[in-house]
């Protein structure tokens, strides 16, 4: 398992559906997202949901391969609608451990499986293309800042979902 990897790119969106903004840093909170994200203030698609909704992940050489694999797909990191776009780390290893993005803490909680909402709003048949590859969905442990070219550091192993939950 790799245990290190950077920051490529960070995108928020304020509303549910809008277009995703690139930014060179953010504020993370813990127990809420990023500053300025629709699931920081509770309006994103998926809000009433509880866990793995603080950050979200994305594999840029994941979807690097996606599209080589399916000519014409053209998916852009920020199109998979997730947060982080980060370089040199499988974050499918990354369930139910915790890691370190710049000095802010969080815990991978599950996949990031692409859906039939994502794939409407692309209007690109990504569903076949992104399964188990379209990122990680995170829980923020500690408040701080995420700058693009931050190292992303595995601190720990992987945890059961009981423990994850009595550690929340």
């Amino acid at each position: 398992m790799t245990t290190t990897g950077r920051v490529h790119g960070i995108q928020i969106t304020a509303t549910s559906g809008a277009p995703m903004v690139s930014v060179d840093r953010v504020h993370a909170h813990a127990g809420r997202g990023l500053e300025g994200d629709r699931y920081h203030t509770g309006v994103g698609e998926w809000s009433d949901s509880s866990r793995g909704r603080g950050i979200t992940l994305v594999s840029a050489e994941a979807i690097e391969q996606a599209n080589a694999e399916q000519p014409g797909l053209e998916v852009e990191p920020r199109d998979t609608r997730r947060n982080v776009t980060v370089r040199g780390l499988d974050l499918n290893d990354l369930i139910g451990r915790e890691f370190r993005i710049g000095d802010v803490r969080c815990v991978g909680v599950k996949l990031a499986e692409p859906c039939s909402y994502l794939q409407g709003l692309l209007g690109k048949p990504i569903l076949p293309a992104l399964v188990h590859r379209a990122g990680l969905r995170a829980d923020i442990l500690s408040d701080g800042e995420i700058a693009l070219g931050d190292e992303i550091v595995v601190l720990g192993e992987a945890r059961t979902p009981d423990e994850l939950a009595a550690s929340a």
